[in-house]
């Protein structure tokens, strides 16, 4: 079994991390003057039902493959237990 504090731990490096990072982005990370291409999207999944946009074509797809895997997972996560035998 994985210690609670580890888990805090675990969790408040990865929000660190990501600070840093959103802050290097934000101030210009990387070559001056370079042009670049940007592309977002986005999921929002209500009950069982992704809903997809993006900037691109190519963006929303690849967010289209993860949201369908994601509610695959979560749905096997739910109902998997009601199908498996208790052994008391």
């Amino acid at each position: 079994m994985i210690d609670q504090s580890l888990l805090w731990f675990t969790g408040i490096l990865l929000i660190l991390i990501g600070f840093i990072i959103l802050l290097y982005g934000l101030m210009g990370g990387g070559e001056e003057g370079s042009k670049k291409n940007v592309e977002a999207g986005g999921v929002v999944i209500i009950g069982p039902i992704p809903i997809v946009f993006g900037t691109s074509h190519r963006i929303t797809v690849i967010l289209l493959v993860l949201a369908i895997i994601l509610v695959a997972i979560l749905i096997i996560y739910y109902v998997l237990p009601f199908y498996m035998p208790i052994n008391k």
